[in-house]
């Protein structure tokens, strides 16, 4: 890993300051400084370790973010405490709804882009659970408010989700019904789902399903690719699917 583009930043308070994030590592643009994604990691994992991955992408106009979850106690582990994004009964769209602990993590990733230039695009994604969250904030960016009401100011201009889920599925139609520029965003924001069929941490029929309540709430530039063996972890070819995927979202220049 070089340090020489990389840096951490300190944790800092959720909103409420119900708990506190963990460091956030930042991996610099080796080019012209065309785009942001903010990186969300999985359950129990950290920034650090998909920033040393996200760096050896040769997506030299991308700054990545990699913030860490804090840690609370984890239903799905008996109430044990982990880095998470927000508490789980259950690693799919089925399981109850932690709206107050999502909604403070993706109002983390929106304060992250928010002081970005003017003129850079911006992005979210993550694994896991980090993919669930960076899915909840393409939903947040579309309908313009979080699931508690509060207004969500960031744009953003692509979503990537491996092995992930969608939260909050079942409330996404009352959300953008109705409401014309929400269903417009929607139908714009750039999403792409990536799923291993071999996955039993989250079953690739969560991903699918996932993909299908996106579509079916408007979400129409939507790509879900599948991978025969793949398991809950990434490979190379997910990981090229992912940067040519976000060359072309992105429009991204080149060096």
């Amino acid at each position: 890993m070089s340090h020489k583009s990389s840096s951490v930043v300190s944790g800092s308070k959720a909103s409420g300051g119900a708990f506190e994030f963990g460091r956030t590592h930042v991996v610099r643009p080796k080019g012209k400084h065309q785009a942001t994604i903010v990186w969300l990691h999985g359950l129990g994992d950290n920034g650090a370790s998909w920033s040393q991955i996200l760096e050896t992408l040769p997506l030299p106009n991308i700054k990545w973010i990699c913030p860490t979850a804090p840690v609370r106690p984890v239903s799905i582990f008996g109430g044990f405490p982990s880095t998470a994004w927000f508490d789980v009964g259950d690693l799919s769209e089925d399981g109850p709804d932690d709206v107050e602990g999502i909604d403070s993590s993706a109002a983390h990733v929106a304060k992250l882009l928010s002081t970005e230039p003017t003129n850079i695009k911006l992005g979210v994604g993550g694994f896991s659970m980090g993919a669930a969250t960076a899915l909840y904030s393409a939903t947040c960016s579309a309908h313009g408010r979080y699931g508690n009401g509060n207004p969500y100011a960031v744009i953003l201009s692509a979503v990537v989700g491996l092995s992930g889920w969608l939260p909050c599925s079942k409330s996404l139609k009352n959300k953008l019904e109705g409401l014309e520029e929400a269903v417009r965003r929607a139908a714009s924001l750039p999403i792409l789902l990536c799923h291993g069929k071999g996955d039993d941490v989250v079953l690739y029929k969560h991903g699918e399903r996932s993909a299908e309540a996106l579509r079916s709430n408007g979400f129409q530039s939507l790509t879900f690719k599948s991978y025969d063996r793949l398991a809950h972890y990434t490979i190379p070819e997910e990981m090229n699917d992912v940067c040519d995927w976000l060359k072309a979202s992105l429009v991204l220049e080149g060096v």
